[in-house]
């Protein structure tokens, strides 16, 4: 059992975490994604979404562009160009400010950080539409993880390591069930966000709303 008493640190997921699903940005991106694949693969649209979810399942791949360099012949040279095809500036546009929740987290007293498998660029515009820029002095994106991010326990303990603590006095709160499932591994208390309640199995902490954090020393983490 880890004793919450002892956290001292919180990183938090990005996208689908700290906002709803429900405003529908990373559909947005996943869509732009499967356009680029199937261009780059010349493939029609649906059988290239197919392979991307097969590949990805199949291989524990933490995001696409991991597959791509992996499997697919894609350079390093070529992922600023897909960064910015998937991730436009005004990607953003559609999410509104929540101070109600930057002040919940502010409330819970912790030092906190973005760690997301997504490039800063998009984080820092995602952070600034929520007005919670000033929460978050570091984000950790994809490439401080040298392109290979989450659910890869050397992404978690490069983290760890930048922010002076070890997994068990660092929580993590994920909307991806293989990402804290990762971090879980690594003996860290790991929160699933699971907005919808579709994952009721799920063998840990599992909340849908981050305010559900107020009760954190209630949480069991064994």
């Amino acid at each position: 059992m880890i004793h919450t008493k002892a956290i001292e640190y919180i990183l938090f997921d990005l996208d689908n975490t700290l906002y709803s699903a429900g405003y529908g940005l990373e559909k947005a991106v996943n869509r732009r994604i499967n356009q680029y694949i199937s261009g780059y693969l010349g493939l029609p649209p649906e059988a290239a979404w197919a392979l991307r979810r097969e590949r990805i399942a199949s291989r524990g791949y933490g995001t696409t562009l991991e597959w791509l360099m992996a499997e697919k012949g894609f350079e390093p040279c070529m992922v600023d160009e897909y960064y910015d095809l998937i991730h436009p500036e005004n990607e953003a546009d559609t999410l509104p400010p929540d101070h109600e929740l930057g002040s919940f987290l502010v409330s819970l007293g912790l030092p906190m950080a973005i760690m997301t498998n997504s490039p800063k660029e998009h984080a820092l515009r995602v952070i600034k539409k929520l007005g919670m820029q000033e929460l978050f002095p570091s984000i950790f994106d994809i490439r401080f993880n040298g392109l290979k991010g989450k659910p890869h326990a050397e992404a978690f303990t490069r983290v760890l390591d930048a922010i002076g603590k070890s997994p068990e006095r660092c929580l993590f709160v994920d909307d991806s069930r293989p990402y804290v499932e990762g971090y879980r591994a690594l003996g860290g208390p790991g929160v699933f966000f699971d907005e919808f309640d579709e994952h009721p199995e799920f063998p840990g902490p599992r909340i849908n709303s981050l305010k559900s954090l107020i009760g954190l020393r209630e949480l069991s983490f064994s």
